[in-house]
């Protein structure tokens, strides 16, 4: 290899070169968690003031963060971070709501702690919600790699773009993907498998309502396809496993997908 090659990695770094290393991220995201939900670490707080240190170090290091990687600059940064610890208490409340759907509408699972400790789904449910609430602060990159993060994690792939209301089930979670204009009801159940996707994936309609709505209340089983940003599934609705949707469906409806069945003559067998 000539020089060329080599100068051209060294005169052309990407934008924003200084933004720290995905895993610098996502551990300060895991570290929130393990203080949201300590079920997730042996570590013990003595006194409520150990909490609080750890959450105001936690403050810092966001603001760092941000800092490094974002278009806003000085007061606006630590204004971002802060922004987000005030929201902290509402993150904890929702995202405890999700362990009540997750521990309710799982048989298998035997406690809380098993959800919190055990189970991808809330995982992933997890990185989302704070990638979401720092992507609703205008932080640009940082939401996606702790979502892609989470991704690599558990196979599920939630843009922090995608709104998504309370008592958020995921079930197995492998292969779910929801996209950037997503948009989720509260009380709403995926199983694995399930792609809330775009019909185009054209460049010019970023920006627009390229994925569907699920209404509240929605139980939508493995393998479904849901295409389309004008495609709303109504509330209280069941979507079979392996349905293709690419049209809206009415409240109280259930969409299954009917496989051909045929009874073969035993004599073929002999």
């Amino acid at each position: 290899m000539d020089n060329h090659f080599f100068e051209q990695i060294f005169k052309n770094p990407l934008e924003q070169h200084n933004i720290p290393p995905n895993e610098i991220i996502s551990r300060w995201a895991e570290r929130l968690i393990q203080v949201l939900f300590p079920e997730n670490t042996a570590k013990v707080f003595s006194t409520v003031e150990e909490v609080k240190a750890q959450v105001s170090a936690l403050e810092l290091e966001l603001y760092d963060i941000i800092s490094a990687s974002c278009k806003l600059k000085n007061n606006e940064c630590k204004n971002a971070a802060g922004q987000f610890f005030t929201e902290l208490p509402e993150l904890y409340r929702v995202l405890n709501t999700d362990i009540v759907a997750i521990y309710e509408g799982d048989p298998a699972a035997q406690s809380r702690f098993e959800v919190i400790r055990t189970y991808p789904g809330f995982y992933a449910i997890c990185f989302y919600r704070i990638a979401h609430l720092l992507y609703n602060f205008g932080i640009p990159l940082v939401p996606r790699i702790l979502t892609e993060y989470a991704h690599s994690k558990t196979g599920i792939d939630i843009h922090p773009a995608a709104s998504i209301g309370e008592y958020f089930h995921i079930d197995h979670g492998t292969g779910i993907v929801i996209g950037e204009t997503s948009t989720i009801g509260r009380y709403v159940k995926l199983y694995q498998g399930v792609t809330l996707g775009a019909l185009s994936v054209k460049k010019t309609l970023a920006g627009s309502k390229r994925h569907p709505t699920v209404e509240d209340r929605v139980v939508i089983y493995s393998g479904a396809t849901i295409l389309g940003g004008e495609t709303v599934i109504g509330h209280d609705s069941i979507i079979g496993g392996n349905v293709w949707l690419t049209e809206s469906i009415p409240a109280f409806s259930t969409a299954y997908h009917s496989p051909i069945i045929t009874i073969r003559n035993h004599k073929e067998t002999n």
